[in-house]
């Protein structure tokens, strides 16, 4: 069975469009508490587990593979034996993968039997092509980058992937040095699936490293390209809240869904009311959506009351969504406050540890920190504190500073980026947090990784407050529309900004 409750059946197919072999392809490594970090894997998304093991022991080799073995077939996901024949039948695994040197696919397909995976690394066309010949269901090819789990005597790259791609028919696994943030020119390159070690099982969190190499699988699906929900309260004026989130996340390419927490009266001018959601009626809203449609990223805006706030967490957890925008909402353009005092406590307590990205603005990010926040490195010091406080990921935006251009500032834990662009002085602001945590998780959802995300997401933000047009007598709303055709077929862009 798998996670999800339905039965995998084991497809072998030589059609790379058939394959059980697609996404993202878990190697193991001997490191401590292995099949606690391997069934973390799977529940983010791992669909391959291949077995590698040179401790000389074999009896110690044998009962390790037996409990991955048991793990796979009880998460339904294939299990494959690295270079060993006796043990992939010992075992009686899914397949069996062998490097160059280590056995003819000839031999292992009448060793195995038609019903099993046999696998091939390469480093060339034409050792690829021999494989192919040799019956092999897939190869791996590689090494695409540098990696330290072992020399590299064959660093190929993804351009080399690319050039033999039309002449491979069997899937083509890629091989080595892998991440989530080099990964896209993998997919890009044509790679059916990214083979990775170190980039997963010694991530901190395994499953939220696993769904960030999966997520990049998506780019090469068709429009409307990955899911994305918004959870957050209604704009009557259309310029904010759902209704920007849904107009940004479909004029950028994706499918939106929606859960509103509550309804608000309200203009260019301002709020002149609000009408909180029962937090039962969100939760059934969320198990509406979330039983029936996939959902690749959520989107959290306005949530208005701490019980609200700690239904939304729930399902989170219940419905293992770990790639979470959360725009900390709290006041209106026109200085209206959006949250009560209660729920500040519980989005720290309860929502910000299941945050993958979080996206204050200065006044935001003060009210959540109490510093503050006059230039820069106030800014970096309130991202440090944020990120303390659960968030694996924090973006303080620098719009409200004053001087110089548009600064945002995101904390990955270990580093500080910086995102630039001209800052533009027009009063035709209005929704452009929820628009810019929007596009974020949008391009999450497509296939970009975090900075590459962001850095498309200030672009389309940017290009909405350009071109705002002056509706009503206030703060008139960012234009979505041609700022979606600016920057829509804009391919990605690499490093800080």
């Amino acid at each position: 069975m798998s996670s999800n409750g339905h039965t995998l059946r084991l497809v072998v197919s030589r059609d790379k469009q058939h394959s059980a072999i697609r996404g993202l392809y878990l190697v193991t490594d001997q490191g401590d508490r292995l099949l606690e970090r391997v069934d973390a894997a799977i529940d983010g998304g791992a669909r391959i587990v291949q077995y590698r093991n040179k401790d000389r022991d074999r009896g110690k080799r044998f009962a390790l593979g037996e409990e991955l073995q048991e793990l796979c077939r009880r998460r339904g996901v294939i299990f494959i034996v690295n270079d060993d024949l006796e043990l992939a039948k010992q075992l009686k695994a899914d397949g069996l993968h062998l490097g160059q040197e280590d056995g003819d696919p000839r031999a292992a397909r009448r060793e195995l039997g038609q019903g099993k995976l046999i696998g091939v690394s390469t480093h060339s066309l034409e050792e690829a092509l021999a494989a192919q010949a040799a019956g092999a269901d897939y190869i791996g090819f590689g090494a695409m980058f540098p990696t330290r789990s072992k020399d590299i005597e064959h660093l190929v790259g993804p351009e080399s992937l690319a050039a033999i791609r039309n002449q491979i028919t069997i899937p083509i696994v890629a091989i080595g040095g892998i991440t989530r943030d080099n990964g896209p020119r993998v997919v890009d390159a044509g790679a059916d699936a990214l083979a990775v070690i170190s980039t997963v099982l010694s991530h901190p969190d395994p499953t939220l490293a696993a769904m960030e190499m999966g997520l990049l699988f998506n780019r090469r699906v068709a429009h409307p390209r990955g899911a994305v929900l918004t959870v957050a309260g209604s704009d009557s004026g259309g310029g904010a809240g759902i209704q920007a989130d849904l107009k940004t996340v479909t004029l950028l390419g994706s499918y939106g869904s929606s859960v509103i927490t509550a309804l608000t009266a309200q203009n260019t001018r301002g709020v002149s009311g609000i009408h909180g959601v029962p937090p039962s009626f969100v939760a059934e809203q969320l198990d509406a959506v979330l039983s029936d449609i996939p959902v690749d990223t959520v989107k959290t805006g306005m949530l208005f009351s701490a019980e609200i706030i700690a239904t939304v967490a729930d399902k989170l957890a219940e419905y293992r969504k770990r790639i979470v925008v959360v725009d900390p909402v709290m006041i209106a353009k026109g200085g209206a406050p959006l949250i009560d005092r209660g729920a500040i406590t519980t989005l720290k307590d309860r929502l910000m540890p299941r945050t993958y990205l979080l996206t204050p603005n200065i006044p935001e990010a003060e009210r959540l920190t109490g510093l503050t926040i006059a230039d820069e490195e106030g800014m970096q010091e309130a991202a440090r504190r944020l990120y303390r406080l659960g968030a694996r990921n924090v973006l303080v935006k620098g719009g409200h500073l004053v001087a110089g251009d548009a600064v945002d500032i995101l904390f990955d834990g270990s580093a500080f980026h910086r995102f630039t662009a001209p800052r533009i002085l027009s009063k035709n602001t209005h929704g452009t947090g929820c628009t810019y945590a929007s596009a974020i998780a949008t391009f999450l959802a497509q296939g970009e990784p975090l900075r590459e995300a962001i850095g498309r997401a200030k672009e389309f933000v940017t290009a909405a407050i350009r071109l705002g047009q002056p509706l009503g007598r206030g703060h008139g709303p960012v234009n979505h529309l041609l700022a979606a055709e600016e920057v829509r077929d804009r391919g990605p862009e690499t490093g800080d900004r």
